[in-house]
């Protein structure tokens, strides 16, 4: 095959946004593709536009040898009607775009982190050109919008079924980031032969740093367990304070919580821990390339989910970037990211919302052989998510 076929990647997201896609694209441009993304104006996570950017401003521009088209969308604010209100928008928009374009691209793929809305767009364009539509699902819906929304009313969620059904049907194939997620995909009476599991990958940048040459995040000598992304409802980061004061209340005074980023929950989050803020280190959002840096100053990565069951189907991006980094690993997570950490022997993954469990690990953590659960993590990393190997596969289903 040519690499210089054409690929329109339809992505809501993009940079400066720090998802993966941003990669995945600068991946492809070195492989020889031509690569346009069809995205939005930049407001993730932040809820507004970012500076410098707006309906007027950057719209079109080429980074990385990556053509970017921003169509105008409403950002997403902090309300949940900011949110109905972007997750609409952006396909509105992309309907406008596609009657007028003149772009002329061998595939599309959909980089599909909710709202799913956003593939309609990519629908719309296969179908109109007659060419392959492949789609890449990291969220699974309607059951991501039953959970942020909280609605369950059947005359809501059942066009929401619909619409995910007719997107599901019209790819040429769909990848996954977790074998959980192909299942429920399959469910709906997508054939197995068309659903593949594709896990994440951390970008080249994350690797294991020389501890004594970075940046200490503190010079006191604290056990520091780093977190480090959204700060979202869905992160489940709600388990942090109540554990702190457990660990408190143990007369654990060593323990020490970095957290780096920011969104809608960041604010609620602060009120929370006002009473134990000397347990917490609040970190504002960083440049992806600063996180290695960061990780390597802490002692244990931790993630967390919400106590919900599409949580337990989810492997998180930056369980990659943790693992990348050789960092052990401590999470408040069930299903698949539990099953990761245990096959890599690279931590303790305790039930979801439970305090008390989480508490008592951390304690155990501390008195683990920590260089071991660096070494497993790394070697686990390197064998299942490495970058060159899985962009390889992607390429032969391009074929």
């Amino acid at each position: 095959m040519k690499k210089n076929k054409h690929i329109l990647v339809i992505s809501q997201y993009f940079y400066p946004e720090q998802f993966r896609i941003n990669d995945i694209c600068t991946e492809w441009v070195k492989r020889g593709y031509k690569v346009t993304v069809l995205t939005g104006i930049p407001n993730y996570p932040q809820g507004r536009y970012y500076e410098g950017y707006g309906l007027n401003k950057k719209r079109k521009e080429t980074w990385n040898g990556v053509d970017i088209i921003r169509i105008p969308l409403i950002p997403r604010g902090q309300t949940p009607i900011g949110l109905v209100l972007n997750y609409f928008s952006f396909p509105i928009s992309g309907w406008v775009w596609n009657l007028c374009n003149k772009i002329k691209a061998d595939y599309v793929f959909m980089f599909e982190i909710s709202p799913m809305t956003q593939c309609k767009i990519g629908v719309w364009y296969a179908k109109k050109h007659k060419i392959p539509l492949y789609l890449y699902v990291q969220d699974l819906w309607p059951e991501n919008v039953e959970i942020i929304t909280g609605i369950h009313n059947r005359c809501i969620i059942a066009p929401i079924q619909h619409m995910v059904d007719k997107i599901y049907k019209a790819c040429e194939d769909i990848f996954v980031t977790s074998p959980s997620f192909a299942e429920a995909i399959c469910k709906r009476g997508i054939k197995q032969d068309k659903v593949h599991y594709w896990p994440q990958y951390a970008e080249e940048f994350y690797y294991p740093r020389d501890k004594e040459k970075v940046t200490q995040i503190s010079t006191e000598n604290k056990f520091k367990i780093i977190f480090t992304g959204n700060i979202g409802y869905a992160q489940g980061l709600d388990i942090l304070p109540k554990t702190a004061k457990i660990l408190k209340e143990k007369n654990i005074k060593d323990v020490q919580f970095v957290i780096v980023g920011e969104g809608r929950y960041c604010e609620q989050l602060k009120k929370e821990i006002e009473d134990i803020k000397e347990m917490f280190i609040m970190i504002p959002k960083q440049p992806a390339q600063k996180i290695p840096e960061l990780l390597t100053a802490c002692d244990v990565a931790f993630l967390s989910f919400q106590d919900m069951a599409l949580w337990k189907m989810t492997i998180p991006a930056k369980l990659q970037s943790y693992m990348a980094c050789g960092m052990p690993i401590i999470a408040s997570a069930e299903g698949e990211t539990e099953k990761v950490i245990t096959e890599a022997k690279c931590g303790i993954s305790t039930p979801l919302g439970d305090s008390v469990k989480l508490a008592d690990a951390i304690i155990s953590i501390k008195n683990t052989d920590l260089s071991i659960l660096r070494e497993n993590s790394r070697k686990y990393f390197l064998s299942h998510f490495e970058k060159k190997h899985l962009m390889d596969e992607i390429e032969l289903y391009f074929n």
